[in-house]
């Protein structure tokens, strides 16, 4: 009862004004480190790419703050220079590093997995998965949250955004799934008419981006994977337990599943859930009270559905 007692109190703090009252004070990004290593080159068959625009150094050295608040929608500097983003030792292909930042305590009963712009084009992904690690630093300890906000910045970077990485590798199609070696080119080949977006790459694990992702998975160990997309306005999931019917506006409705994607990798081969948000928006954000309301709703779902070491933790109260 008294885990219990702490989860819904958690839950209507996090209704109040917390969201824009973060902790304080970002790091400073390390020290370029080496560029990543040469990727193989496409086939003939496989679509062609013209030389991505190399990050330039100075880029690298300044803290994300300074190239994230211009480029995503709805957020300001004071939200993002709260956050305790730390750099986790892994670069882009064009040498970006990849942030993080883990909030809650270290021995709690749940960690959960958080993922942005896994597609470069989908620049509201990253917004949303900023704003959700304030509500977590003001009200998530009961869990141990994991934030990966800018999982493509090579594609996010991009002018245009790209959905690919610098590799023109679609990061979603890039996960080890069974029969990988043949179902994901034959999809692409035959059911998205080899369509540049979707590609899937030479191998699984081809690239930094999914590399990390996947390490992620075996060193964090994470019961939840929450992987944030946009623009199809739905709510997706992978995973042996029931799925969250709705959360905020979005609605339960399954898009199917992929090869080499992380929904089918995750939740369906390793058997840890993953929540797919869709966001009806890739360039606009929600407005921060349905960002809140996605967050309870989350929550609330977290505490009936997880395993069963997380039960006696999560009892969590209605929104207001």
């Amino acid at each position: 009862m008294a885990a219990a007692a702490r989860w819904c109190a958690a839950l209507l703090l996090c209704a109040g004004p917390g969201l824009l009252t973060l902790a304080q004070a970002a790091p400073q990004a390390v020290a370029h480190a080496a560029h990543a290593a040469a990727h193989p080159k496409p086939q003939a068959s496989q679509p062609s790419h013209p030389a991505a625009p190399k990050a330039s150094p100075a880029a690298h050295l300044a803290e994300p703050c300074k190239q994230w608040v211009p480029r995503l929608p709805g957020l300001s500097a004071a939200q993002c220079s709260a956050l305790k983003l730390q750099p986790s030792g892994t670069r882009s292909v064009q040498a970006r590093e990849l942030w993080m930042g883990d909030v809650g305590a270290r021995n709690a009963p749940v960690k959960v997995l958080v993922l942005g712009a896994i597609h470069g084009d989908e620049l509201s992904a990253s917004t949303v998965a900023l704003q959700w690690m304030g509500l977590a630093q003001d009200n998530g300890a009961d869990a141990l949250w994991r934030f990966v906000p800018m999982l493509n910045p090579d594609g996010v970077m991009a002018q245009p955004a790209r959905r690919v990485n610098a590799h023109g590798v679609d990061l979603n199609r890039n996960f080890p799934t069974p029969g990988w070696a043949q179902e994901a080119p034959r999809y692409w080949a035959q059911r998205t008419r080899k369509d540049p977006r979707r590609w899937p790459g030479n191998k699984p694990l081809s690239e930094p981006e999914s590399r990390f992702v996947h390490d992620q998975m075996t060193a964090f160990t994470p019961d939840l994977i929450v992987s944030i997309h946009a623009p199809y306005g739905v709510l997706d999931f992978d995973g042996p337990t029931d799925p969250p019917r709705r959360l905020g506006r979005l609605m339960l409705d399954p898009v199917g599943v992929f090869p080499g994607s992380l929904g089918y990798y995750g939740g369906m081969h390793k058997g840890v859930p993953v929540v797919t948000i869709e966001l009806p928006n890739a360039q606009r954000a929600p407005l921060l009270a349905e960002t809140r309301q996605m967050w309870l709703d989350l929550h609330r779902w977290m505490g009936e559905h997880l395993p069963a070491k997380t039960a006696s933790a999560a009892q969590p109260a209605r929104a207001p």
